[in-house]
C-alpha cells in the first residue's frame, strides 16, 4: 500500500471527547498529547518522511485564558520531557508560525528541540505553533514585497514557485494528505497554499480516539487515491506505461 510522503494534522475534538466523558477541557488537551506521541511513532514506522501537525492556531488566543495558559505549560512541560524520546528515535522536530507573542521560555525550547535534532533523518515532524495559513502567506508577500522595493527582484519574477519559496514550509514538500478529525470539514486557516493538491480525509473520531488503526484507515484512502494534479487519468496511465 503506497504510504505518503508527508501528512499534515488538526488534531480535532479535545474538548468534544472531554465533554462526552464529563471531565473539563484541560483532560482532553491531556489524552490528546498522548495520541500525537503514538502517531508520531507510528507515522515513521510506516515510513512516513514528514508530518506536520496544527499545535495552536493564532486564532486559539481568542480562548479563555485559563485553557490558553494550560495549552502554552502543557506545551512546554511536553518539549521538555519527550524531547530526549523523538531524538532517540532520529526523529527531526521543526517549527512553524509567529514566534513573537509566544513565551521566551517556550521559544528557547523551541529553539533547542530544533538543534538537538537537526541531525535526525528517520522522519521530520513539524510543529504549528502560533500559526495560520493567512499569516504565512502575507509573510511571503512581504517579503517579495521589499525585495522588489530594494531593486532585487522584478514584479513580473513573481511565480508560484517563489512564493513558495518564501513560505515557512519551504524546506519541505507540500502535504499529500490531510488528515482533520472530529467531524469538522474545513481547512480552519491551515496551510492553505501547500495543502492545494493533498487528499482530504475527514473522521468523526476525536483526536484522543485517533489511533494507529485509524491512521491506517486515512493511509488507505490515500493510497486508493488517484492523483492527476490537472491531468486526466489516461495521461497518468500512458504514464505508467512509458
Amino acid at each position: 500500500m503506497e504510504v505518503p510522503k508527508h501528512i499534515a494534522i488538526i488534531m480535532d475534538g479535545n474538548g468534544r471527547w472531554s465533554k462526552a466523558h464529563a471531565k473539563p477541557r484541560h483532560f482532553g488537551h491531556k489524552a490528546g498529547l498522548e495520541s500525537l506521541k503514538k502517531i508520531i511513532e507510528a507515522a515513521a514506522k510506516r515510513g512516513v518522511s514528514y508530518l506536520t501537525v496544527f499545535a495552536f492556531g493564532i486564532e486559539n488566543w481568542l480562548r479563555p485564558n485559563d485553557e490558553v495558559n494550560y495549552l502554552m505549560n502543557l506545551f512546554l512541560t511536553a518539549l521538555r520531557r519527550d524531547i530526549g524520546r523523538l531524538h532517540e528515535n532520529s526523529i527531526r522536530v521543526q517549527f512553524i508560525g509567529d514566534r513573537q507573542r509566544v513565551h521566551a521560555d517556550l521559544i528557547r525550547s523551541m529553539q533547542e528541540a530544533e538543534s538537538l535534532t537537526r541531525d535526525n533523518s528517520r522522519m521530520t515532524l513539524i510543529v504549528a505553533f502560533n500559526y495560520s495559513g493567512r499569516w504565512d502567506i502575507r509573510e511571503a508577500c512581504q517579503r517579495l514585497a521589499e525585495k522588489v522595493a530594494a531593486n532585487q527582484l522584478s514584479a513580473a519574477d513573481i511565480n508560484e514557485d517563489l512564493i513558495s519559496q518564501n513560505l515557512s514550509t519551504a524546506a519541505w514538500p507540500d502535504p499529500d494528505l490531510f488528515i482533520r478529525t472530529s467531524g469538522e470539514q474545513r481547512l480552519s486557516n491551515f496551510l492553505l497554499w501547500q495543502l492545494s493538491y493533498a487528499e482530504l480525509y475527514f473522521t468523526d473520531k476525536h483526536w484522543p480516539e485517533f489511533n494507529e488503526a485509524e491512521l491506517d484507515k486515512a493511509i488507505a484512502f490515500y493510497a486508493a487515491r488517484e492523483r492527476r494534479f490537472g491531468k486526466i487519468s489516461e495521461q497518468l496511465k500512458g504514464t505508467e506505461n512509458a
